[in-house]
């Protein structure tokens, strides 16, 4: 019988030891934590999605918040599949040819939103730069569905730039979203490294043409912790109040996979909260800013307290 033997190497780390991850600067700090708790209604929703067969960015993301948001029943639907054409050096998604559309997709969207008597649904996909309209046509088929599905709910979308075609933003922005979000991610000086198949000033033509369409409302989040400054992160939002930019979300970067871009430096909850400051003062109607804010994260927000 032969016996195993473990030889322990005193350079490792104690047991009880901060982890330390690849491609991170350091242990995660405390306010990073998150709690994952998963009730009945985080299973009902994991069940209808299924059901149905959609894709939400929640997991092909890897979202940090996806306990807190599915148990308190809400979800942000992915559409056109979960394979992206763009290989944006910090996003989880899969890269790589999609698929065709589902035609029936816009259907079952609608049908879970009314199912889940959803008040604010948000709703994004993949880049889809395979499609001669970027996949605008989809889009403004599901926010139709939702509006005649629960005409009480407020819709929320996250679009691509759909490569600076600003007919196929015209048709989504037709379909009657009361949100339109395009993010720009990071600073200017970081787009080769982080969105190499994006243009800064593309997407900030795309949230100007946004804030230009009358009853609908332009939103844009950034991810802090790739590389810029606190003083590049406020040149962007003095350019995105230019715009006409109405809503900013300022979140943490988390590195999906040791593949993606590694983390910069943690932002202290203390420069998020000087950041949020600084965007109500500059006029954004609203700011959602800390680690572990997302795009759609608390999106409802920004309708329930009173605009500036």
């Amino acid at each position: 019988m032969s016996t195993l033997v473990t030889i322990s190497d005193p350079r490792a780390p104690a047991a009880d030891a901060p982890r330390v991850r690849h491609r991170e600067p350091g242990p995660r700090p405390g306010w990073l934590r998150v709690r994952y708790h998963r009730n009945d209604t985080f299973r009902e929703l994991e069940r209808l999605k299924d059901g149905l067969d959609l894709v939400t960015v929640c997991e092909e993301a890897r979202c940090p918040n996806i306990d807190e948001c599915w148990s308190a029943g809400t979800a942000t639907f992915m559409l056109m599949g979960d394979i992206c054409t763009r290989r944006c050096g910090f996003c989880a998604v899969d890269k790589g040819q999609p698929g065709a559309l589902d035609a029936n997709e816009p259907a079952h969207v609608a049908e879970a939103v009314r199912r889940m008597g959803v008040r604010h649904a948000v709703i994004t996909s993949v880049n889809r730069d395979d499609l001669p309209d970027g996949g605008a046509a989809h889009f403004a088929a599901c926010v139709r569905g939702i509006r005649a599905a629960a005409p009480d709910c407020r819709v929320e979308l996250l679009v691509p730039d759909f490569e600076g075609d600003l007919a196929a933003l015209d048709a989504v922005l037709d379909a009657g979203a009361h949100i339109v979000a395009h993010n720009t991610e990071t600073v200017p000086r970081l787009y080769r490294r982080v969105r190499p198949q994006a243009i800064y000033q593309r997407s900030l033509d795309v949230l100007a043409h946004i804030g230009r369409r009358p009853g609908v409302l332009s939103k844009t989040g950034l991810m802090l912790g790739l590389g810029e400054t606190d003083d590049e992160v406020e040149d962007v939002m003095w350019q995105l109040r230019a715009v006409g930019c109405d809503i900013l979300s300022l979140g943490q970067f988390l590195s999906p996979t040791t593949r993606h871009l590694a983390v910069d430096r943690w932002v202290h909850p203390d420069t998020f909260a000087r950041l949020a400051e600084v965007g109500r003062a500059m006029g954004f109607r609203h700011v959602e800013a800390g680690p572990m804010v997302r795009s759609s994260y608390m999106a409802h927000r920004a309708f329930d307290e009173p605009s500036p």
